[in-house]
């Protein structure tokens, strides 16, 4: 056996227990939060849809989709830092990640993202119906995708957007009784969900601005420039506006909509105060996100109940 096979083979020190961690985000749930809220709406509105439904099952889904979405959020991290390693090490806000401050090897970071992909796939195929797992097929290149589009485009957060919203599909997909996808309904949710992330990650990406233009690297920020709070007002408006048209078309009600109205409330105001050259500044807008996309699941999922308790159906 070679050297270097024995070494990416070795049992792995406290130290790479500790980097492998750190390359999950094990300590920040911001990705699981952004992968499975999108799936929650969908988990919702096919709630409403299917009467038939029960609310135990709905929320069964809900809770084996959030460990899901946190371990396609690990694998999205794990390859971002793989991929990203060069640029990381010129980066003020990213120079100490694992594999730039030594604590594992690109080879051995390879070897956990292996090992990641292999659980991912299995507990996908163990967990989900076909057209769930096609869908997450789908959007798996993106996974490796998505980590170097700042070398070549300034639209990375499209990438991320089509990533990150696809379980609108599969959360429906999964909880429908007759596995059938109302396409005019989903879609708008599915664009909503892609101008969301567009929002907050153009705002995100300010924060490193300053190191991007000094090694060349493309981003929407960039790109938006001194526009980027009319530019991101408008996609966050696009956002809202789709999301509520397809509330509208799934049969939704008040309820739904005072949830939308709140989020945007919050969001726009926040948006309109933040100062994109303070770093601080868009990361607090960026750390809102979580809650936006709370109160619109929960205005998604108080809709259903009251709707369901309304015309004498069971929880």
């Amino acid at each position: 056996m070679s050297k270097r096979l024995a070494n990416l083979l070795a049992p792995p020190s406290k130290e790479e227990f500790n980097a492998c961690w750190d390359l999950c985000r094990l300590n920040n749930h911001m990705g699981c939060w952004t992968t499975w809220i999108p799936t929650a709406w969908a988990l919702a509105m096919v709630y409403h849809a299917h009467p038939e439904i029960p609310g135990s099952v709905a929320l069964l889904w809900a809770a084996k989709y959030l460990v899901l979405c946190s371990g396609i959020k690990s694998l999205i991290m794990t390859i971002d830092d793989i991929l990203d390693h060069d640029i990381d090490a010129m980066v003020s806000r990213t120079k100490s990640r694992a594999i730039p401050r030594g604590s594992i090897s690109l080879d051995r970071a390879w070897l956990f993202f292996g090992m990641q992909v292999v659980l991912g796939v299995y507990l996908a195929q163990a967990l989900l119906d076909p057209i769930s797992c096609r869908f997450a097929a789908a959007a798996a290149p993106l996974f490796v995708i998505y980590p170097t589009c700042k070398r070549w485009m300034y639209f990375a957060p499209v990438t991320l957007g089509l990533m990150f919203t696809v379980g609108v599909f599969m959360g429906w997909s999964t909880l429908s009784p007759t596995r059938e996808i109302p396409y005019e309904i989903l879609v708008p949710v599915y664009i909503a969900g892609c101008f969301w992330v567009w929002t907050y990650e153009t705002i995100y990406q300010h924060m490193d601005k300053a190191d991007d233009v000094k090694i060349g690297i493309r981003s929407s920020a960039l790109l938006c420039g001194q526009y980027t709070i009319p530019v991101c007002s408008t996609t966050a408006i696009v956002f809202f506006g789709l999301l509520a048209y397809g509330g509208f078309l799934n049969g939704h009600s008040y309820l739904f909509f005072a949830g939308v109205l709140l989020a945007a409330f919050l969001l726009i105001s926040k948006l309109l105060r933040t100062n994109i050259d303070r770093p601080a500044d868009c990361r607090d807008f960026f750390l809102q996100t979580p809650l936006i996309g709370q109160i619109l699941v929960g205005g998604f999922v108080a809709d259903a109940v009251v709707a369901r308790i309304s015309n004498g159906i069971h929880l």
